[in-house]
């Protein structure tokens, strides 16, 4: 079962790569780090097992290569391993880049229609066949390497980067990391940046001589607050009932076993 969180999107996508790597704080000679961050590898495992439990009930993230469907939210068709819309530009983004890498391939002839219904619900020129070929073309590796790529150039990589200027551990990277699958970046009250924003107005990170833990639980607190302006967002126990919980046992390397829940169900990684 796919849920409500599933339905989170991202405005002014085109803005996220560019605008969090130009952000002051990326330069800041104080930046910290922890020597393992969430980008090595088996940490990195760990925090698409974390966003597969709350985006897919599974925590077999590789076997979303191939999920595509309409929840309803507006957004058009939500494919993919971290949920590229068709109606948000990400999906089109990585349509491209697919096509250029692979000329020809099952969803090259669909991109002048991705390029109609981008910032639509529509799937005028998408339907009856793209989910069967996206399916389809998710057996192939380069369309795989795709995903993989967008997912880190827009999602992944700029929280990372953030998290480590902010002088934060694995926990804190992470967290910035769902937010930003979550909530995207922009100009809105509820994109990553201004939830952010919203947490430094209450604490200061360690690179900026804060307590970590003390950031971090403001930085939740934020998060939970722009979950809750969007129905489709308002169970916030990916929150509540998952990154609190490490927070609060002060494992903020999240090092295994890991236990937490998600709209009530329980996962463990051992």
């Amino acid at each position: 079962m796919k849920h409500p969180a599933r339905t989170s999107r991202r405005t002014l996508l085109a803005l996220v790569g560019a605008s969090l790597a130009s952000a002051p704080l990326l330069n800041s000679p104080r930046a910290a780090a922890a020597a393992v961050g969430l980008d090595d590898p088996a940490k990195k495992e760990i925090a698409m097992k974390l966003v597969s439990s709350a985006e897919n009930s599974s925590l077999d993230w590789k076997a979303q290569y191939k999920y595509i469907e309409d929840i309803g939210d507006g957004r058009g068709y939500t494919a993919g391993i971290i949920g590229f819309c068709s109606g948000t530009g990400d999906m089109l983004d990585l349509v491209e880049l697919y096509a250029d890498r692979r000329p020809g391939n099952v969803l090259a002839p669909y991109l002048p229609a991705l390029r109609r219904v981008n910032g639509t619900d529509s799937h005028d020129g998408l339907d009856p066949n793209f989910p069967r070929d996206w399916a389809r073309a998710a057996q192939d590796q380069e369309f795989r390497r795709a995903q993989d790529g967008e997912r880190d150039r827009v999602y992944f990589g700029p929280a990372v980067r953030q998290g480590k200027t902010d002088g934060l551990r694995v926990l804190g990277q992470f967290a910035y990391y769902d937010a930003i699958v979550m909530h995207g970046d922009g100009t809105d009250p509820t994109s990553f940046r201004n939830i952010r924003r919203r947490a430094l107005n209450r604490a200061r990170p360690p690179a900026q001589g804060g307590d970590e833990v003390s950031y971090l639980h403001a930085f939740l607190d934020a998060r939970v607050w722009a979950m809750k302006q969007e129905e489709a967002h308002s169970d916030t126990s990916r929150v509540d009932t998952a990154q609190r919980v490490f927070l609060r046992a002060g494992n903020l390397d999240l090092n295994p076993p890991l236990d937490w829940k998600v709209y009530g169900d329980s996962y463990h990684i051992g």
